[in-house]
């Protein structure tokens, strides 16, 4: 490839993304006619570069639109896959799957031939292995994450990864096995570990570090990582296939200079073998994103440094994000590929025109500045990507990255080229797992004294603006001191910023969070902070609540309206990670955790608003559990808000009383249940806006029929986490309550749909049940909103 056709081809890979997320058949028809336009008037280099536009759009439009048809969502199906990868939790067994042939198991329903990615869930099955094919009987979805502002969007990362559905395993028909694991040197190379006398920790991180197996880390690894800012040194990543074709060339140069003293420096076969090394690594690593992406750059790097007719930097640049685009379309939605170029991009800076360093204090002295300079723009980067800030970053990356380029990696891998003389081999993985320890100490040290910030959403912009400013002023060459000066300035200016403004007295806000088949409701004044129950715990011991804030938060009362799980699942997370002055629940309700009877008639007031308990009576005898929940009612100026748990028709006729009026906002009872929200409530409140907390696709396939049909019969404005996502809203004052779905406004359907589908909810159409995929959150007033017929 010419030089000169790097950065077009990079254009048109990306012109060709956003063509096919953007795409109707109209505008492909267009792209077509701009090619055949461009070869009928001879323009070669032009046809080429639409050719090529046209060809990425259709392959991201083809990768896009094979996710699971609605129709067949809850439906069993019959499959035959490959598994391509296993991973173990408590009390359940995940697999990605490569599709082969899928066909539902009745008739008259919708095709999945095209499902070619999937993740299935296993309670209790056979033992599988990565490499085998099975013939399978699934219960299948569309993908679906929990889509709550500021936490993890697990939709995003399964469209990003190429899933096009998740679901379980169905124990009849029985799975059977088709094919047997072919031989992989990975895997046995995971057993010998797996053998091996190492402690669980160090064990972990040699098998992210030298293999790539990043499933063995935990929760807490993650967390500690994150933490430092330095999970880019325990995954496989260009620092260490770069480490390894470094290793080979220099080995292989040093031969060529002893074999061929006088023609060495011509010898192209050392750059060769370097390549041919850092292939094999990163296919021993298995080859997922993050190592083809560090493969790709390692070996365009290897090319331009060997000077042989190679592109200049910015052309391998450019070349590599070509390359990587037109292997992996989906990559450009992924973080870590713009991480990735973003810190290349800034060594390129930093390095172009600056002679080498010479000797050993040369070379540390620019590392040193290399690692101050790239830290505040990948620090921005990071923030913008995933909302957090690692202050220890800086500080732990001097010491971490030369530990583990220089000493970690080298011992881990001479422990596998010395596999076959155990003792020599024992003794690497003893010295790696010494320094494991000492490098996992010294993160823990680090995070006690500069734990990890998540600044809120204002001030995002600001900070990444201050600190990218300062990263790339400070290594721009030939930059005035009075503009580093003044970048500094900004910096300062970004870390000031005001925080989001503190709610007046008289307001209440409240979110109700998006935690599926189950209810967690967060309130808050100008100086209060009231959970009302704490969401579920689902069958592999996961709890939304975790996903929600970092550790170490404050919250005045927990009200936990019941004793179920889908209600109080997460306590075991909130006693765990956060501080909880008082918790209220039901007389008899068996909680693990020390509690305050809740009762009619109790009653605080904080801010100037008002809280009150309308049930349970101080007797419970004769109650179900669901009949026993505490119900809440909240008034705030105007506006009052009613909260009933999972009582049912009867209860809410002996609290009816207590209520005159209607009400402003109602979380329906029972999560919609049929049970509750009977004729009597809805009559007698008429709620202007009803919010359902539910699961997406759920069993109990809430809320009913009858009672969407009840609330909009009065005229209510109804909401549903399931398609919405977490509701947040803020009462209080003269004008209506306003509200925000963190998805947004549904669009015309169409091709179009095929934009990232984790987008999805009713945006500003008041729809009763059924929502498209969308835009953006939007946040609108209640009485600008229309009621769907």
């Amino acid at each position: 490839m010419r030089q000169g056709w790097a950065l077009p081809v990079a254009l048109a890979t990306l012109a060709g993304i956003l063509s096919g997320a953007l795409a109707s058949a109209s505008v492909l028809q267009l792209i077509a006619a701009l090619g055949l336009g461009c070869l009928m008037q001879r323009r070669w280099r032009e046809a080429l570069l639409v050719g090529l536009v046209l060809v990425v759009a259709v392959r991201v439009l083809s990768l896009i639109g094979g996710e699971l048809a609605p129709g067949l969502s809850r439906q069993d199906v019959r499959l035959e896959a490959e598994v391509t990868a296993v991973s173990r939790q408590a009390g359940m067994t995940r697999l990605d799957l490569r599709v082969a042939d899928c066909r539902p198991l009745s008739k008259g329903l919708p095709s999945c031939a095209r499902l070619s990615r999937l993740r299935l869930s296993v309670y209790r099955g056979p033992t599988f292995e990565a490499g085998e094919r099975w013939r399978l009987t699934a219960r299948l979805r569309p993908p679906s994450g929990f889509a709550n502002p500021g936490s993890f969007d697990y939709r995003g990362w399964l469209w990003r990864e190429g899933f096009q559905a998740t679901g379980y395993l169905r124990s009849s028909p029985g799975p059977r096995r088709l094919v047997a694991a072919p031989f992989s040197l990975h895997k046995l190379a995971l057993a010998h570990l797996a053998d091996a006398d190492l402690e669980a920790r160090p064990a972990r991180w040699l098998a992210a570090l030298t293999l790539g197996d990043e499933r063995q880390l935990t929760r807490a690894d993650w967390e500690l990582l994150n933490a430092t800012g330095t999970t880019h040194l325990v995954v496989i990543s260009g620092l260490h296939i770069g480490l390894v074709a470094t290793f080979v060339l220099i080995l292989c140069r040093g031969l060529a200079r002893g074999l061929s003293p006088g023609h060495w420096r011509m010898a192209i076969w050392p750059w060769w073998s370097a390549g041919v090394a850092a292939t094999a690594y990163a296919l021993l690593a298995g080859l997922e994103a993050p190592a083809l992406r560090a493969l790709v750059m390692a070996l365009i790097g290897l090319w331009v440094a060997s000077g042989r007719h190679a592109p200049g930097p910015w052309q391998a640049w450019w070349l590599a994000l070509a390359i990587i685009l037109l292997l992996d379309p989906l990559a450009a939605w992924r973080p870590g590929l713009w991480l990735s170029f973003v810190a290349v991009a800034l060594l390129i800076l930093i390095w172009q025109g600056r002679a080498r360093p010479r000797g050993v204090k040369g070379w540390c002295l620019a590392l040193l500045r290399t690692q101050w300079l790239l830290a505040p723009v990948m620090a921005a980067a990071v923030l913008l990507a995933f909302g957090r800030l690692a202050p220890a970053a800086p500080l732990i990356n001097l010491v971490a990255v030369p530990l583990v380029s220089s000493l970690m990696v080298p011992l881990g891998l001479a422990g596998w080229l010395l596999a076959w003389a155990p003792p020599l081999a024992a003794a690497c993985w003893a010295g790696f797992a010494m320094l494991s320890e000492a490098l996992a100490g010294l993160l823990e040290a680090s995070v006690t004294i500069l734990p990890v910030h998540e600044p809120s959403a204002p001030r995002r912009w600001p900070l990444a603006l201050g600190l990218g400013l300062i990263g790339l002023v400070w290594a721009l060459p030939g930059v005035d001191r009075r503009w580093r000066a003044l970048a500094s300035v900004l910096l300062c200016l970004g870390i000031v910023w005001p925080e989001e403004r503190r709610l007046p007295p008289e307001r209440l806000w409240m979110r109700v969070h998006d935690v599926g088949q189950g209810q967690l409701v967060e309130l808050r004044t100008a100086g209060y902070r009231l959970l009302v129950d704490t969401g579920p715990r689902f069958g592999s011991g996961f709890m939304p609540l975790e996903t929600l804030w970092p550790p170490g938060q404050h919250v005045d009362d927990v009200l936990v309206s019941h004793g179920d799980r889908d209600h109080a699942g997460g306590l075991q997370a909130l006693e765990k990670d956060h501080a909880v002055a008082r918790y209220l629940a039901p007389a008899e309700a068996d909680l693990p955790v020390r509690f305050r009877a809740c009762h009619a008639g109790q009653a605080w007031r904080r801010d100037g608003v008002e809280f009150r308990l309308l049930w349970p009576p101080a007797s419970l005898r004769g109650m179900s559990k669901n009949d026993r929940s505490c119900v809440l009612l909240v008034s705030v100026g105007s506006h009052r808000l009613l909260i009933p748990g999972d009582v049912g028709r009867r209860v809410e006729r002996s609290f009816l009383r207590q209520l005159e009026g209607g009400i402003a906002v109602l979380v329906a009872g029972h999560h919609g249940s049929r049970t509750s929200s009977g004729p009597a409530l809805v009559e007698a409140l008429r709620p202007g806006v009803v919010i359902y907390s539910a699961a997406l696709d759920g069993r109990f396939e809430h809320p009913a029929a009858s009672v969407v049909r009840r609330f909009r019969r009065v005229g209510s404005c109804q909401w549903n986490t399931a398609q919405d996502g977490a509701l947040t809203l803020e009462l209080g004052g003269s004008g209506p309550p306003r509200i925000a779905a963190a998805r947004g406004s549904p669009r015309a359907p169409g091709p179009a749909m095929s934009w990232p589908r984790w987008r999805s909810g009713v945006g500003h159409d008041c729809l009763a049940l059924e929502s498209t995929p969308v835009t953006p959150a939007l946040s609108v007033p209640l009485s600008t909103r229309a009621e769907t017929p």
